[in-house]
């Protein structure tokens, strides 16, 4: 088809043109036949192709951009040279029809013709005026002889013959038939041409007629004799018959001359047509080749598109089908595939590897997750870059991003000593550092090493961490109980004696004359009042020294509080204590009475705490208030007394350790028995930050939690009972 086109355009160029074939030919009709059928099959294949790319590329088919592009590309080269040939062919067209119909040769057509038409109607007006004067004469001659035969009618008609000065070639008087009735001179039988029965009918009419024979060169003139009957005259005068063929090809010239100028925008329409018409073949013959060609092109390259895509979604099964040839088109499918192969084999040998290393990961995580220790990992520059589960519960930091931070910015505490590691030349450093997180002092023993290579080169450094505190604590409770064991045994035996001597020492001098006797009684009541301090704090050391172990039973834990709340009610007045208990009973197997002292001991130190508070200067509208609740938790119950007091200090962890006390007159052995009893019934206490009792307001207190395990499986939702 596309062969076809070019073929069909010059075929119909040629029967047009150089073989001139006519309208009414069959071959001319037979090829614009085949011309309209060709449009109309190639026509209908480039909008079933336009059609299928628009179809392709709502689709979003591979490759039906670049077909779409490229067909326009190919239609727009196509059509644009048309276009310009067009408009040129057009203009210059219309310039050469310009010149050939221009006011110049309009003049000279027109001069021409009328020089050739004035030469001809002067040999007609010539000869008809000779005509005239002939038969003037030979009337004349009538007039004067009355009696005028044939004879002498011939000598008259030679004698005017000789008379014209423009010649006459031959002269007949004839008769209404045609035949020959006078001959003139040099007039002869055999040039003689008798008009038609028209022509005779017209000049006896009485019309000069005039007969023009461009094949013998001559005009004949036919007029009739007035006097005598049945007499006409016949002149002839030769021309010259170039002119006067020159004269019919001038007028035929100036007559197609004014069609074609009248004719000219149809001339132009009927170029146009033929030229739209080869253009329309020519033009859907290109763009039906560059539908084909950008098909070819675009088909491989939308696979390749298609296929890349695929890969970088991570199928590397995709292949492409494969072109025959050795272009670049064809070798990019078959490197493509190669690509897919090589891409399929390296990524199953990353995934292996991958998983490998995967393994040892969590092995690794779950190794370092599972250890209590904290584990910090430091780039060269000192940067963390790893933290395990430990560690971020021990430092409580956390880095969602995954981004590396300054050790200083992390663990403040921990730079000094990776300064000794780094400067010191060094490579590992340990010590014993203490930390304060939300408001509780953890003591770590921190022990930092150099991570070098195979080559020895720096990779970083590794930080290993353990929270000591409770072992610190232990230690020191340890020793402070062997201290008390001693104290109180050191001490509490010679109270007694030194009390039985002063009492003894005041009976006895108190009857003596010349003694003090209120001096004496003074002092003797200072060292009874001592020894009976010494005596407290000896049983406190006792008790501290020698906690007996619990003896435990089955106790409604809810009777419990309520009772030690009821009791610090009735002692601590202008205190507010309100409770909120579970409706019970609940029962937990506990030691009562070293619970209830434990209970008892908190809520009395929430009451000292809240004294102490108004000592140093409650602030404006405090009201004192101690609050305990009850409350079930997974595993156990929970003990919450909160107070609006002065609250706890920075080192909080400290005052669980024997003789710290923030108050004057405190011993600072409270907290450390309570501790002990709780922890001897499998619980746990601990001291937090109070939330704030009154709305709008700033200041918050202290808070002890205490967890009693129990196991009466009791899990339903328990009614609270605000008291």
């Amino acid at each position: 088809m596309i062969v076809l086109g070019p073929i069909l355009a010059i075929t119909t160029f040629l029967a047009l043109g150089p073989f001139a074939q006519g309208a009414q030919s069959n071959a001319l009709r037979f090829i614009l036949l085949a011309d309209i059928i060709y449009v109309i099959l190639v026509a209908g294949f480039v909008l079933a192709g336009v059609g299928r790319m628009i179809v392709a590329r709502r689709q979003e088919s591979a490759g039906s951009r670049l077909h779409l592009r490229l067909t326009v590309v190919f239609a727009v080269i196509a059509l644009s040279p048309t276009i310009l040939v067009a408009i040129f062919a057009m203009l210059t067209l219309n310039m050469g029809l310009e010149g050939w119909f221009s006011d110049r040769v309009r003049t000279v057509v027109g001069n021409s013709l009328s020089a050739a038409q004035a030469y001809k109607q002067e040999s007609r007006d010539g000869l008809v005026q000779d005509a005239d004067a002939l038969v003037r004469f030979l009337q004349q001659q009538r007039q004067t002889q009355a009696l005028l035969t044939d004879a002498e009618l011939g000598q008259l008609l030679t004698q005017g013959q000789a008379r014209i000065q423009r010649g006459l070639r031959e002269a007949y008087v004839i008769d209404s038939q045609g035949g020959i009735l006078v001959r003139g001179g040099g007039s002869y039988l055999f040039d003689y041409e008798a008009p038609d029965a028209a022509q005779l009918r017209r000049a006896l009419a009485g019309e000069t007629v005039v007969i023009e024979d461009w094949d013998n060169n001559e005009f004949r003139v036919l007029i009739k004799l007035d006097g005598f009957a049945d007499h006409l005259v016949q002149l002839t005068r030769d021309v010259n018959g170039e002119i006067l063929s020159l004269v019919d090809e001038t007028q035929e010239a100036a007559r197609v001359y004014n069609q074609l100028e009248s004719q000219r925008g149809q001339r132009l329409f009927q170029f146009g047509l033929i030229y739209l018409g080869f253009a329309v073949i020519l033009i859907l013959a290109a763009i039906w080749m560059g539908m084909w060609f950008a098909e070819r092109l675009a088909r491989p390259v939308g696979r390749l598109a298609g296929a890349a895509q695929r890969v970088g979604a991570g199928d590397l099964d995709v292949r492409v089908i494969e072109e025959e040839g050795d272009d670049e088109i064809a070798m990019l499918g078959r490197y493509f595939n190669q690509m897919t192969t090589r891409l399929k084999g390296q990524r199953a040998r990353l995934l292996e590897n991958t998983e490998q290393i995967e393994r040892r990961r969590r092995l690794f995580d779950s190794v370092l997750s599972s250890v209590t220790g904290g584990v910090i990992g430091l780039n060269p520059a000192g940067q963390v870059t790893f933290l395990n589960r430990a560690a971020e519960q021990l430092l409580e930091v956390q880095d969602e991003n995954d981004q590396e931070h300054e050790l200083s910015l992390v663990v403040p505490e921990f730079q000094p000593l990776l300064d000794e590691v780094t400067q010191g030349g060094r490579e590992t450093a340990q010590s014993e550092i203490r930390l304060t997180r939300s408001g509780s002092q953890e003591n770590l023993l921190v022990r930092i090493a150099t991570r070098r290579n195979d080559e020895g080169g720096l990779e970083g450094y590794v930080i290993a961490f353990d929270d000591v505190t409770d072992l610190v604590s232990a230690q020191r409770m340890a020793a402070w109980g062997d201290v008390a064991r001693r104290i109180a045994h050191e001490i509490k035996n010679p109270l007694t004696p030194i009390q039985l001597s002063a009492e003894r020492i005041k009976r006895k001098f108190s009857r003596v004359d010349g003694v003090d006797v209120e001096a004496l009684e003074q002092y003797t009541d200072v060292i009874v009042r001592q020894t009976n301090d010494l005596r407290r704090i000896v049983d406190e050391f006792s008790k501290f020294a020698r906690m007996p172990e619990p003896e435990r039973r089955a106790t409604d834990i809810v009777r419990l509080v309520r009772d030690a709340v009821l009791l610090q009610q009735a002692g601590q007045e202008g205190v507010q204590i309100t409770s909120e208990l579970l409706e019970g009973p609940i029962n937990v197997e506990i030691d009562a009475t070293m619970i209830g002292q434990a209970l008892t001991n908190l809520i009395k130190n929430a009451g000292e705490a809240i004294e102490s508070l108004e000592e140093k200067g409650a602030p404006e509208g405090h009201s004192p208030e101690i609050r305990v609740v009850l409350a079930r938790v997974a595993g156990g119950i929970e003990v919450t007394i909160a107070d609006n007091g002065i609250g706890l200090p920075e080192d909080r962890a400290r005052l669980f350790e024997p003789y710290v006390t923030t108050r004057e007159k405190g011993t600072g052995l409270g907290l450390p028995i309570v501790k002990k009893i709780i922890e001897e019934h499998g619980g746990r206490l601990t001291l937090e930050d109070a939330p704030v009792f009154n709305e709008g307001g700033a200041h918050f207190g202290a808070m002890a939690r205490i967890f009693l395990p129990s196991d009466d499986g009791q899990a339903e939702q328990v009614e609270m009972v605000e008291t």
